[in-house]
């Protein structure tokens, strides 16, 4: 295996042409998704067997709609093809184009053409084109076009294996670029260009001046040239203009002959589905009513799948104590490793019936609806129709949310979608809602129908995305940061999901999940373990000074055990660190116990309701739910002589959850998105004193 030989190939193409199947068809499992060097960008690669002696590697890039970019995916598309000189750089390119879109779609691929490198056009979703009344004569559009064509389609594994071949003989594919563009455009120009970069294609020495990057390939005399180019910035934008007409009457002239649509033929409900799916009322009636069924989904249908990871890790973590000596490694992995890891696990199905969903969204062409539907409202709060999807992907996990705004091209935009998706009520935040609203809210029915605690579950989701909304306000006031877009966004056909695709999607955002926030929580938890597990003096001689206090009380072996862990967790020192706030605290209706939580839950919000289980000496499994809720019912506030979870501190505890930025991981990954601790600690202080005065004026105004 070592031996074989490995062809790099680049697979390109608009958004919704159906590239990731075709890239999921060449590939199967055998994927891995990581970053581009330097950049926060992701990259998928796959492995495909061409023959015994030879595999390909393919990367799928980002969907773009031409390699002038406007977003940081589609400028990594054009980074990838003009250095030449990294490891990246492809032996090969595969275009995908989709039957119905043809013309649009072959505008990227005139492009890619006339940097002379190897060049595949695969055309997609050929199994539609009788139903759209489509006919094309696929010698005398190779002929025009100087390419291969391969007639493909993904959901069907069509054209497949004789796109295996065509990859094979990628050295005798054609090279020469479609037209003389850039004689029509002004002969005298290009032809000094072309003598100032005689190194390069004409068409990478055009895109090198049209773009304000500082390429690193390029020699220090290469790079004063380039600036000089730049120079004439009207010029520049006059010949962009001139070069997309031109192009596009080529691709006019080369479809005339060999491309045709019979109307009369063609049959389907796209126009209908459309009026219905984006009326300026009935559209936003029928998302309402998707995201109600897809919540109802995810708390409905992960509760059991969720039971049974909360019982097996506790089971696990007794086990382990059953069948491993007593001593302080066997602690970690009992109380440290093992719960580290169950905080992690115990939501991967709510993650991934959110995921399947949204996928199903995608796949149907459901989701550009959406975004086209809720772009003019997004844009009064200063962002746009694509931080639609991030802020509901929100509702299962911050981290993958932040990571969808990658699309969005206008780094403001982006910003601002970047700093509010926190708000939205993530899985992370439902056992600390449940628990509480169990406490403080009675369960009783309003109207006959609806339960008291069900609509208090639905206003803090509100209240999350009231909070998101008007921080964007705020954020696009404050933030003087120039750049305007305009909207563009592809209406594809709708689509019956691939079931293969949607596989693939929930399982590689599931992975993301794991171990992205899994390692950042596993590792905290651990320290969380070794905080409450080791103190000072007192702490060593608990056993002692306990003995000491009840010398004339007579206790069993258990509430002995029970009174030493009390009192070795007080002294702790992440009890002294709880005894240590408990001034700051205490103005929320907070005492040191939930001060701990508090400090515990900054690893992961969910964190706060195991913290609370051990605090009151009650193990942190399914079965025993009620009696941690009974426990915290009676936990009593010595000063008041009330119960210490009353109605104040329950509100004061949920508006503090609903708004504070407690996650680490969500923080390291905004860092990592926008290459700076500045947005992130903007985010973490901001929404702090947010969550704090919340909860102040809260727990005063109801006590």
């Amino acid at each position: 295996m070592s031996n074989e030989k490995v062809v790099k190939v680049a697979l390109i193409g608009n958004p919704n042409t159906g590239k990731t199947s075709i890239f999921n068809q060449l590939t199967g499992l055998k994927q891995k998704v990581g970053n581009y060097p330097g950049i926060t960008v992701e990259k998928k690669q796959g492995i495909c067997k061409l023959s015994h002696t030879v595999k390909a590697e393919i990367t799928d890039l980002p969907g773009t709609y031409s390699i002038n970019p406007t977003s940081l995916d589609e400028t990594l598309v054009l980074d990838t093809l003009l250095d030449e000189k990294k490891s990246g750089f492809p032996d090969v390119i595969i275009v995908v184009v989709e039957i119905e879109n043809i013309k649009r779609n072959l505008l990227l691929f005139t492009q890619i053409k006339d940097l002379k490198i190897p060049t595949i056009l695969v055309i997609n979703m050929i199994d539609q084109m009788k139903r759209k009344g489509i006919n094309i004569d696929v010698k005398q559009l190779e002929e025009k076009l100087n390419t291969k064509i391969v007639l493909a389609s993904a959901r069907k594994n069509i054209g497949i294996e004789e796109l295996k071949s065509t990859i094979l003989e990628y050295k005798k594919l054609d090279v020469t670029p479609i037209g003389k563009i850039t004689d029509r455009i002004d002969k005298e120009y290009f032809t000094r260009l072309k003598n100032a970069f005689p190194e390069f294609p004409l068409y990478k020495s055009w895109l090198l001046i049209t773009q304000n990057n500082e390429f690193d390939f390029l020699t220090n005399e290469q790079r004063k040239l380039v600036l000089t180019f730049r120079e004439d910035l009207g010029c520049i934008k006059r010949y962009q203009h001139k070069e997309t007409i031109l192009r596009y009457q080529i691709i006019n002239d080369v479809l005339k002959e060999s491309f045709n649509v019979d109307k009369s033929k063609a049959s389907d409900l796209r126009g209908i589905l459309d009026r219905v799916l984006t009326h300026k009322i009935f559209g936003y009636v029928i998302f309402a009513l998707i995201l109600l069924f897809i919540f109802q989904g995810i708390f409905d249908w992960a509760t059991y799948p969720m039971d049974l990871i909360d019982t097996a890790f506790a089971n696990l973590s007794s086990w382990v104590k059953t069948v491993l000596p007593a001593g302080t490694f066997t602690n970690l992995i009992a109380e440290g490793i093992v719960p580290g890891i169950g905080g992690v696990v115990i939501f991967i199905p709510q993650i991934a019936i959110l995921f399947t969903f949204i996928s199903i969204l995608e796949e149907t062409g459901y989701m550009s609806r959406v975004v086209f539907l809720m772009d003019k409202i997004m844009r009064k709060f200063g962002m746009s129709g694509k931080s639609v999807i991030p802020l509901i992907s929100g509702t299962a996990c911050a981290i993958p949310a932040i990571m969808a705004s990658r699309n969005i091209g206008n780094w403001k935009e982006r910003l601002i979608t970047i700093l509010v998706i926190p708000f939205t009520t993530c899985s992370a935040r439902l056992p600390v809602y449940a628990i509480l609203i169990a406490l403080i809210i009675p369960d009783q029915s309003v109207l006959g129908i609806l339960n008291l605690q069900g609509l208090t579950m639905m206003a803090l989701y509100l209240l999350g995305f009231t909070a998101a909304i008007f921080s964007a306000i705020l954020l696009n006031k404050v933030l003087k940061i120039e750049g305007k877009t305009l909207f563009v966004i592809e209406m594809p056909n709708y689509k019956i999901p691939s079931i293969k695709n949607i596989f693939y999607e929930v399982v590689e955002k599931t992975k993301a999940f794991i171990f992205g926030a899994g390692k950042i929580i596993l590792a905290i938890s651990i320290v969380l373990w070794f905080l409450a597990s080791n103190g000072p003096s007192k702490f060593k001689n608990a056993e002692e000074t306990i003995a000491a206090q009840i010398e004339s009380t007579q206790l069993s072996k258990g509430e002995l055990q029970k009174k030493v862990a009390s009192y070795k967790l007080e002294h702790s020192y992440i009890g002294y660190m709880g005894k240590t706030i408990e001034p700051v605290i205490k103005p929320m209706g907070y005492d040191w116990k939930i001060g701990i939580a508090l400090i515990s839950s900054f690893a992961a919000r969910e964190v706060f309701v195991g913290a609370l289980a051990t605090i009151y000496n009650v193990d942190n499994d399914s079965e025993n739910t009620g009696t941690i809720k009974q426990r915290m019912s009676a936990e009593v506030n010595p000063e008041t002589g009330e119960k210490r979870f009353n109605f104040p501190t329950g509100i004061s505890l949920l508006l503090f959850y609903a708004f504070a930025m407690q996650c680490v991981g969500t923080l390291a990954i905004v860092k990592r998105e926008t290459n700076s601790w500045k947005w992130p600690i903007l985010q973490l202080v901001g929404m702090g004193i947010l969550a704090y005065v919340s909860a102040v004026l809260a727990f005063n105004i109801l006590s």
